[in-house]
């Protein structure tokens, strides 16, 4: 074919089907892969030498929040410059759609820490379907960096039809969740989240997350459950999210598949022969993770849900009462507040990655342990204080990890990747930067934990099959040309938990839609991203 509008000449293609790779020129135009010539001599208005270089498709995101960050910063490098091409948002059953003006100014104070509050934001949504057209638009009409998926908030469909009480629906609001579960998937949502763990969404029992994931099965979508516990009671809260999908008929993707805390040292075969199993009696069963050990999420999802429960002001009134507080700091420290999933709270593991407010960033780079020593008094009065000055904002790392569980959750073959980034606070998580490459670089190339090809199709075509998605996450002709290059030998990243904000070498392009939005290792103007709807079954 002559006269293509890009031709990527001599690229090592590593396609996502997890076959071997091959030497080939490869012509875009229209935004789709049009030929794929494995003896050369393609022609094109643009050739570009790509030598030496992998081309794979372009790496999909399953659990990022970015909500957001892409109508917030054009330029989107944390995951731009990663060759993440499409992210997957409205996770851990809390977002911004579907809302009403009260649920909306709720939801923005209860993920502050997650994506800022959004003063800079023009909240001008209120559906799943008006969101994903502000997307669309993103920046003065242009659109955004990458594209986006969206899931449908459980916690969040929870407030707007039961409010931030523990107790179970009636009929009648069971009927309203369900007709806005509904609405979200025929306006485009690819499933449905919950954060089981978090305040409101943690209160649904199962049979009222049953009939929700039906009505996601009904419209061909998955369910994607952070479940009730990743720590004492981890294997039991991954059975119930099994058992509870399977009635349902519903496909499950597992959030943040990891086996944490001192009490699943070592168990992570235990998680996998479990899915094993279910996978061998017909279950459709997929998760991601990250390839780090350390957790990250706010402080307040630290504490007993009883305290949550009202939402975000209630749990300052409880906090700022020393009697409630006292009850507060017994059950996280003592008995193990489901918030802190089962487990003893071990402040020494608990480092603050960002306030809200200014004048708190004292706090941010060291462990509430550290903080309360260096000011002489217990860690629960100085997370209390911190909780209290800055409105619940804080964000944290939580170091409970284990490696030996994170590598064999990542060779398994349903897994699939997802940063967890979560991109606000002075010191974030460097998943959030560096999730991509430091699977190519670590895990690949330096650890071998897996062959490269394997590990692209983990980031490609296993999430583009999950999302249903017929035509990306494999280098095939009429395939949307999301694409990106990588130096297989040099590809690292470059974020770390000192400086978490770097961005990772050995990446020199990446293509969405057929345009460029890295070039030369540098980001572009390019706003080529945008919402990918659910395709119709």
């Amino acid at each position: 074919m002559v006269g293509v509008e890009l031709v990527v000449r001599g690229a090592r293609v590593v396609d996502g089907t997890g076959g071997p790779s091959y030497r080939a020129d490869v012509g875009v135009q229209g935004g789709r892969i049009v030929s794929i010539e494995r003896g050369g001599g393609l022609g094109g208005r643009r050739v570009l030498d790509a030598d030496g270089l992998v081309l794979a498709p372009g790496f999909i995101d399953m659990h990022a929040h970015s909500d957001l960050a892409l109508l917030r910063d054009p330029d989107h490098s944390a995951k731009a410059a990663q060759g993440v091409t499409l992210e997957v948002i409205g996770q851990d059953g809390l977002s911004y759609a579907p809302v009403d003006d009260r649920t909306l100014q709720e939801v923005r104070t209860a993920i502050t820490g997650w994506n800022g509050h959004g003063e800079d934001i023009d909240f001008d949504w209120r559906t799943v379907g008006e969101y994903l057209d502000r997307l669309d638009h993103g920046f003065d009409g242009e659109g955004i960096a990458v594209n986006a998926a969206y899931l449908i908030p459980q916690g969040t469909v929870r407030m707007l039809a039961v409010g931030w009480e523990d107790r179970e629906a009636t009929p009648e609001e069971l009927d309203r969740m369900r007709e806005l579960v509904a609405q979200g998937m025929r306006e485009g949502a690819v499933g449905m989240s919950s954060g089981l763990t978090y305040t409101p969404g943690m209160y649904a029992k199962d049979a009222e997350l049953t009939e929700l994931c039906r009505v996601v099965a009904e419209y061909g979508g998955y369910y994607c459950p952070h479940h009730r516990s990743y720590g004492a009671g981890a294997l039991e809260a991954y059975e119930e999210m099994v058992e509870l999908t399977r009635t349902a008929d519903c496909a499950l993707h597992l959030a943040h598949a990891t086996m944490n805390f001192g009490v699943n040292k070592g168990r992570a075969p235990e998680l996998l022969a479990l899915l094993d199993a279910a996978l061998a009696d017909g279950a459709d069963i997929t998760l991601d993770t990250y390839p780090y050990t350390p957790g990250c999420t706010t402080l307040v999802a630290m504490l007993p849900s009883w305290a949550s429960e009202g939402g975000p002001e209630a749990i300052l009134e409880r906090l700022r009462d020393d009697g409630t507080a006292e009850r507060i700091r017994h059950h996280m420290e003592v008995v193990g507040a489901d918030g802190c999933h089962g487990v003893p709270i071990e402040w020494d593991t608990i480092e603050i990655s960002g306030v809200t407010d200014p004048d708190l960033s004292s706090y941010v780079g060291r462990t509430v342990r550290q903080s309360a020593d260096a000011r002489g008094e217990t860690p629960w009065t100085t997370a209390r204080e911190l909780l209290l000055r800055d409105r619940l904002g804080s964000s944290i790392l939580q170091h409970v990890g284990h490696e030996e569980n994170v590598r064999a959750i990542m060779r398994h073959r349903v897994h699939t990747g997802g940063s967890d980034g979560i991109l606000r606070g002075a010191k974030p998580h460097p998943r959030a930067y560096g999730t991509f490459p430091h699977y190519l670089g670590h895990y690949v190339r330096e650890l071998g934990v897996f062959g490269l090809e394997e590990c692209v199709a983990h980031l490609t075509s296993r999430p583009a099959a999950r999302l249903r998605l017929p035509d990306r996450g494999l280098v095939h002709e009429g395939h949307r040309a999301d694409l990106v290059l990588f130096d297989p030998d040099t590809v690292a990243a470059g974020s770390t938990f000192e400086a978490p904000r770097t961005l990772p070498t050995g990446i020199p392009y990446v293509l969405v839609d057929g345009r460029f939005v890295i070039e030369d290792g540098r980001r572009t103007d390019v706003l080529a991203g945008r919402a990918v709807r659910r395709t119709p079954t």
